[in-house]
C-alpha cells in the first residue's frame, strides 16, 4: 500500500541542494531544483554504489564513481556505463512538508 512520508521541512532543502532520507527499506536522495522536489533511489544501477555525492548539473545527476548520468526527473540513463534507470518517487509538498510517495509493496 502506498502511503506518504514527511521527510523533511519545506525549504530546509537549498535549492541546488540534496539529502538523503530512508525509507524502512531503501535509501532516497531529495533534491531541490528551482524549488521543485525530485526524490531517486540512492544508488547508481551500474554498480550499486550510492549517487548523491555525485554532480547535480541540472535535471542531471553524475555517479562520482564512474560516471553514469540519470534524469532525476524520470531515472532514466542519459549516459553509461548505466544502461538500467533508477527509480523515481513522487514528491509533494503537505502541511509545509516536504513528502514522499513510498509506493513499495508490503
Amino acid at each position: 500500500m502506498s502511503s506518504w512520508v514527511d521527510v523533511a521541512k519545506h525549504g530546509a532543502i537549498s535549492p541546488g541542494e540534496m539529502s538523503v532520507f530512508s525509507l524502512d527499506h531503501v535509501e532516497v536522495v531529495v533534491i531541490n531544483l528551482d524549488d521543485r522536489y525530485f526524490a531517486i533511489e540512492d544508488v547508481c544501477t551500474h554498480d550499486g554504489s550510492e549517487i548523491s555525492s555525485g554532480c547535480l548539473r541540472g535535471y542531471s545527476i553524475e555517479c562520482p564513481r564512474h560516471g553514469a548520468r540519470f534524469d532525476i526527473r524520470s531515472g532514466e540513463v542519459l549516459d553509461p556505463p548505466a544502461y538500467e534507470a533508477v527509480r523515481v518517487f513522487q514528491t509533494r509538498i503537505y502541511n509545509g512538508m516536504i513528502q514522499v510517495l513510498d509506493d513499495s509493496e508490503e
